[in-house]
């Protein structure tokens, strides 16, 4: 059993404690007036569930939380008192069902079914361990919430939410380039433009391009507009910005295999997330951090998942721009740029290493930075449900004994997105501009889904 599932199961029972204790209970709370351990559970589960899923890579991962977590909107909005909106009709394709007017619903029980419709639909591959924790969580829940209302709002409150979950996987499917993507990582007949600027497969495995098309996936909020500036100009020149920042990156790596810059080495091991199955992805690292401002905050159901829904989208549409921006650019990594050019033709990254002295480097280009494109995004949305000025201790890696993850603590949630992207460079996977035009996407990215019609 996995180390994370633990936790997932002793906030179960403290949700079971929490239950009253009559036989049947008839509940027409508002959606705000439920707690948010629901919402909290499922998006602890997600963590689990895209960490083991084979093909969840970082944009893949992020489009499904964006589409579950608005399908868990969706489910519970009409329950909002009139605090949100519906986005039914608001995006082409899309056409939701109201509840049906004089009857009583669960909120609670509409929002749990929607989330495991929403996982069964969006996790079809995933490993036998991970569906019995998801079989497990269901239950358990399912089990708690029966005794909250009586037969017919439960049934009733159920079909809802799974019809919700149902329509929204629905409108994915009309995604072609983005719904069931964990299937087809890579294009076998794309061939990436060779030029000296220009990113190849690079050492030490030489992989395929990863999501070469990932750009012309269907956003939540994100323009066609929403573009990075182009990146620095190509230039072997030394004393050219594009050497320096090369120089800056391959100093910085050798200053760490050499044992010094304790510092910088903490900051890249405790925001690398993209050693596949070691820990989540960068995309589901802040769902991690939302995760835990969510248990100290105590937010209720309503506010909780439009939180969720808002970082979800957010984090969708980072992928989206961000990959689309590599390929449009198709901008070389730094090993090969620093093997080629700096009279180091041996030189190699210390990101992800395979306990033999291997490291690894990302199979796509590297302008602008995934890492600083999530951050940027994420921050935008946290900052504007719990503000610009909030400082919080990211546990995420806690008790890690695989690489540092001691906890770190941030004044802000820009001063986070802009430590995630400074820490690529340390790692050895991009130059500084990387991260300065991902943190730029990405805060634009973020303020958009901020700026939908949520109310």
């Amino acid at each position: 059993m996995n180390r994370i599932y633990y936790p997932l199961l002793a906030l179960l029972f403290v949700f079971a404690s929490c239950q009253k204790d009559d036989d049947v209970i008839v509940q027409s709370d508002p959606a705000s007036g439920f707690s948010h351990q629901v919402p909290l559970i499922w998006n602890q589960l997600f963590l689990e569930m895209e960490r083991y899923s084979p093909g969840y890579r970082p944009p893949i991962s992020a489009r499904s939380h964006g589409l579950i977590n608005f399908a868990a909107y969706e489910a519970i909005v009409h329950g909002s008192d009139g605090r949100y909106k519906s986005f039914s009709g608001y995006y082409p394709g899309l056409q939701i069902d109201l509840p049906i007017a004089g009857v009583e619903y669960n909120w609670e029980i509409c929002l749990n079914a929607a989330y495991e419709m929403g996982f069964e639909l969006f996790f079809p591959i995933a490993p036998s361990e991970q569906q019995f924790q998801m079989l497990d969580v269901s239950h358990a829940l399912r089990s708690d919430l029966q005794s909250t209302a009586d037969i017919d709002v439960y049934q009733r409150s159920v079909e809802y939410g799974r019809y919700v979950a149902q329509t929204i996987y629905d409108w994915s499917s009309s995604d072609n380039w983005g719904h069931e993507a964990y299937l087809h990582n890579n294009d076998p007949a794309y061939i990436p433009p060779a030029a000296l600027s220009n990113w190849q497969p690079t050492y030490p495995d030489y992989q395929p391009a990863l999501l070469p098309h990932w750009g012309k996936v269907r956003t939540f909020a994100a323009l066609a507009t929403d573009i990075a500036p182009s990146p620095l100009p190509f230039s072997t020149t030394p004393g050219s910005q594009l050497y320096k920042e090369a120089m800056e990156t391959r100093t910085l790596v050798n200053e760490i295999k050499a044992g010094n810059l304790e510092e910088d080495l903490w900051i890249a091991e405790f925001w690398s997330d993209d050693c596949p199955i070691l820990t989540f992805t960068p995309a589901g690292r802040w769902v991690s951090i939302t995760n835990q401002l969510v248990g100290i905050e105590r937010l209720n159901m309503m506010e909780t998942v439009a939180t969720y829904a808002k970082v979800g989208m957010a984090l969708c549409d980072a992928g989206v721009k961000c990959w689309g921006e590599k390929y449009r650019y198709n901008y070389l990594r730094p090993i090969d740029y620093i093997r080629a050019y700096t009279g180091d033709p041996d030189w190699n990254t210390v990101m992800c290493p395979d306990g033999s002295g291997g490291f690894y480097t990302p199979n796509f280009p590297t302008y602008p930075s995934g890492h600083a494109t999530f951050g940027g995004a994420a921050s935008v949305v946290l900052e504007d449900v719990f503000g610009t000025s909030y400082t919080f201790t990211d546990r995420s890696h806690a008790g890690r004994t695989e690489f540092k993850g001691s906890p770190r603590t941030f004044t802000s949630f820009r001063a986070m997105a802009e430590e995630n992207g400074y820490s690529r460079v340390p790692l050895g996977v991009h130059f500084q501009s990387d991260s300065d035009a991902g943190i730029e996407l990405g805060y634009i990215v973020g303020t958009r889904v901020t700026q939908l019609p949520w109310n």
